[in-house]
């Protein structure tokens, strides 16, 4: 596959209501995304079905304040990985500096939530919560801690999943988890990722599961006790 190839089949659609078109914000951000990384993003309505939603209702974190709304980040399309490297960008120091640097008439309409107004929304899972734990324990307990029985098996410089939990996207990153780094290289889900290559073996023993696995992992993820990770660090 080339590398043309490559980008566009991580090319998304992304839903937004017309305020927020007619902001002139998605027209600032969306070329420095696109420049940076050669993934062209589509801008459509939101019934449209966007891999991602940017909307003051949307089901997912809190990315950036206007005047009149609170915008959050709903990703319908989890497996896609143009959409999650998006995501990923947006919520970054990078991405969060260009949304905050766009200017109307000298003036900047769009902020980022303050750490200590940052909304928590309330996520719930439908999957098998004690599946999960045991499926966690055989699949992820080799690198991370996954709860404190697990400790002195796991990595040092892998994060628990008491840690994982208390970051703000934590549902993100489990959902998408076998597309980030280094997951790809030794995790099948059924129906969703693609075989490995004859000529490049999974380097250690596979994680093979299937969709509704996952949902027990989260269902899971979602009752573990978040870390006490103190508080934000201020810069002045």
């Amino acid at each position: 596959m080339s590398t043309a190839e490559g980008r566009a089949d991580e090319d998304f659609r992304l839903g937004a209501p017309p305020p927020l078109i007619e902001s002139g914000l998605l027209d600032y951000v969306l070329p420095r995304f696109s420049l940076k990384t050669g993934i062209r993003v589509e801008v459509v309505a939101l019934d449209a079905g966007g891999d991602i939603l940017l909307a003051p209702d949307a089901e997912g974190p809190r990315v950036f304040d206007g005047r009149q709304a609170k915008w959050r980040m709903q990703i319908n399309t989890p497996s896609h990985e143009g959409a999650a490297r998006f995501a990923d960008w947006l919520t970054s120091e990078i991405g969060q500096r260009t949304v905050t640097s766009y200017e109307v008439e000298g003036a900047a309409p769009f902020d980022l939530p303050k750490a200590d107004e940052r909304e928590v929304a309330e996520v719930s899972f439908d999957g098998d919560a004690d599946l999960g734990h045991d499926l966690s324990v055989a699949h992820c307990a080799r690198c991370h801690a996954v709860s404190e029985a697990t400790r002195m098996n796991a990595m040092a410089s892998t994060p628990s999943f008491a840690v994982l939990r208390a970051m703000a996207d934590w549902d993100r990153r489990f959902q998408t988890f076998y597309i980030l780094n280094p997951h790809p290289a030794f995790t099948q889900v059924e129906d969703v990722t693609e075989p490995f290559p004859i000529n490049r073996p999974s380097p250690i023993a596979p994680m093979e599961i299937t969709i509704d696995d996952l949902q027990a992992i989260l269902a899971y993820v979602s009752g573990v006790e978040p870390a006490d990770l103190g508080a934000p660090i201020e810069h002045q």
